[in-house]
C-alpha cells in the first residue's frame, strides 16, 4: 500500500496514498454500526423492557429514514462531500452517549428508559443519513481506474476484520460480564470508534464539489420512472418484496432467542457471529463468479436458502426440531442468503438501468427498497409482540411471520426465472466496496443525487471506471 513516486515525484495514479485514511474509517466504522445497528442493539432493547414492537420500530429506521439520504445529496454541491460527512458523522457520535448512560445507570425493564434508548437509535440513523449521502461519490471522485478495484478490495478487508473483531468483543463481553457492564463496554467501543472514524475522515482530502440533480427533477421524474413498465419497475417489485421478506429476520430471531428460549445474551451474539462469517464467505467467494454465469443463479441460491431458514424456524416454532447446531446453521445460511443477493443485484440492477436518468434510476431503486424493507420489521412488530407488558413472542404470528416469507420468496423466485441474464455482460456494477458486508442494508447507498460525471471518473475511451 506504498505510494508509487513517478519521475517528476508525483504520485501515481495507481497509489493509495490519497485514501489510506478512508480504509481506516472503514475499519474503525465497523466497530460502530455492528454495535449500534445489529444484534447488540436488539438485546439491549430487550433488556430495557422493549417490545417486539419497539424493536421492529428501532431496526427499521436504518431503512426509512433513507428520503433523507437522498434530500441531503441536494446540499453537496454547497457543503462539499467532507463537509457533509463530518457533519453527519460527527453528530451521530453524540447520539451514542444515551445508551453509554442507560448502560452505566442500569435500569429496570419497567421504567421507561427504552424510548430514550430508541429516541437516540433514531437520532443517530438521522444523521449517519445525512453524511451517509456523501460516501460513495466521495471515494468515487477520489479513486481512478488504476486503483478503484484495489482500494475497494482493501475496503472489505478492513471492515470484515474490524465487523468480526467487534462481534467478538460483544459476545467475550456478555459471556464473562454483567449485562449493563458488557453493554457500557460495547456502546463506549462503538463510541470511540465512532470518533476515530470521524478523525480518519477529517484526514481525507476533499474532492472537488460535485453537481447533483435538482429536486424538482426528482420530484418530477421519480413516479415516472417508478410508473413506467419495462425491465426497471420489474426488477423493482423483485427488490421491494425480497426486501420485506428478509428485513426482519435478523432481529426478530435474536429477540426471540433471548425472550422465549432464554438463550444467553452472549450465544446470540454468537450466531450473529456466524451471520456475519457467511457473509463474509458469501462476499468473497461468488465475486468472479457472478461474473461468469450472471446474478440469475445466486438469486435462486438465495432464495433457495432463505425458503429451508423459514421452514426450519417454523419447525423450531412448532416444536419439531431444536438445538444449538441446527440454529447456528440456519444464521450461517441468513448470511450466505443475503450476500448472494446483494452480489448477484449489484451485477443486475445496472442492466435494468437505462442511460436516461440514470443516476436517478439508481437512486429511486435504493430508495423505494430501503423505505418498503423498513415498514416490514416496523409492521411485524406489532403483530409478533406478546400479549403481556414483558418482553414476550406471539408464536403463532411468528410462524406466519415466516410462512409470508416463504411466500414472498416463492412469487420472488417465479419472477426471476423470468428475468433475461447478464451473464459475460461486462463487469458493472451499481456499487462497490464494502458495502456488500452490510449485506441486508447496503442497497440504502444507492439513494444518491450525484451526477456521474461528478462521481465516476471516465476512463481514456469515455466509459465509466469500472472495479477492477
Amino acid at each position: 500500500m506504498t505510494s508509487v513516486p513517478t519521475s517528476d515525484g508525483s504520485v501515481h495514479p495507481a497509489s493509495l496514498r490519497r485514501v489510506h485514511a478512508a480504509i481506516a474509517f472503514n475499519f474503525f466504522n465497523a466497530m460502530t454500526w455492528q454495535v449500534a445497528l445489529g444484534t447488540p442493539m436488539v438485546l439491549f432493547a430487550e433488556k430495557l423492557g422493549a417490545s417486539a414492537a419497539a424493536v421492529g420500530l428501532a431496526y427499521s429506521f436504518v431503512f426509512v429514514l433513507t428520503p433523507i439520504q437522498v434530500l441531503s445529496t441536494a446540499f453537496l454541491p454547497r457543503y462539499g462531500f467532507k463537509g457533509m460527512m463530518l457533519s453527519g458523522w460527527g453528530a451521530r457520535s453524540l447520539f451514542l452517549l444515551p445508551p453509554v448512560a442507560l448502560a452505566w445507570m442500569n435500569p429496570g425493564p419497567g421504567s421507561g428508559m427504552v424510548w430514550i434508548f430508541i429516541g437516540s437509535l433514531f437520532l443517530f440513523t438521522f444523521f449517519r443519513s445525512i453524511g451517509a449521502c456523501a460516501w460513495q461519490p466521495w471515494m468515487n471522485a477520489l479513486l481512478n481506474e488504476s486503483n478503484r478495484g484495489r482500494y475497494f478490495s482493501l475496503e472489505q478487508v478492513a471492515s470484515g476484520i474490524a465487523g468480526v473483531g467487534t462481534l467478538l468483543v460483544c459476545w467475550y463481553s456478555l459471556r464473562v460480564m454483567p449485562l449493563h457492564q458488557a453493554f457500557l463496554l460495547q456502546y463506549g467501543f462503538a463510541f470511540i470508534g465512532s470518533w476515530l472514524a470521524y478523525y480518519a475522515l477529517s484526514r481525507l482530502p476533499d474532492a472537488p464539489r460535485p453537481s447533483a440533480l435538482p429536486l424538482a427533477t426528482v420530484v418530477r421524474e421519480s413516479p415516472r420512472i417508478v410508473a413506467q413498465p419495462g425491465p426497471f419497475r420489474r426488477y423493482l417489485v423483485i427488490g421491494v418484496v425480497n426486501g420485506v421478506a428478509i428485513s426482519a429476520i435478523p432481529p426478530f430471531c435474536a429477540y426471540y432467542l433471548k425472550v422465549v428460549p432464554q438463550l444467553s445474551a452472549s450465544a446470540v451474539v454468537g450466531f450473529t457471529l456466524l451471520q456475519y462469517l457467511g457473509v463474509i464467505c458469501g462476499a468473497f467467494s461468488i465475486r468472479n463468479h457472478v461474473d461468469r454465469l450472471g446474478s440469475k443463479p445466486f438469486f435462486a441460491l438465495a432464495l433457495v436458502i432463505y425458503i429451508l431458514v423459514a421452514t426450519f424456524w417454523i419447525g423450531v416454532l412448532r416444536g419439531w426440531t431444536d438445538g444449538l447446531v441446527p440454529i447456528g446453521v440456519a444464521y450461517f445460511g441468513v448470511g450466505v442468503a443475503a450476500s448472494c443477493w446483494a452480489s448477484a443485484a449489484n451485477k443486475y440492477l445496472p442492466l435494468v438501468v437505462g442511460t436516461e436518468n440514470r443516476t436517478l434510476a439508481f437512486s429511486v431503486q435504493g430508495a423505494v427498497t430501503a423505505v418498503v424493507s423498513g415498514f416490514s420489521p416496523a409492521i411485524w412488530g406489532l403483530f409478533i409482540k406478546g400479549h403481556t407488558d414483558a418482553p414476550s413472542v406471539d408464536v403463532v404470528a411468528f410462524q406466519v411471520f415466516f410462512a409470508v416469507t416463504i411466500a414472498c420468496a416463492l412469487f420472488v423466485m417465479v419472477r426471476v426465472v423470468r428475468l433475461p441474464s447478464n451473464a459475460r455482460v461486462g463487469a458493472d456494477r451499481a456499487l462497490f466496496g464494502g458495502v456488500n458486508l452490510r449485506a441486508f442494508r447496503g442497497f440504502t447507498y444507492l439513494a444518491s443525487l450525484v451526477l456521474p460525471a461528478a462521481s465516476e471518473p471516465a476512463s481514456k475511451d469515455g466509459k465509466k471506471a469500472e472495479d477492477a
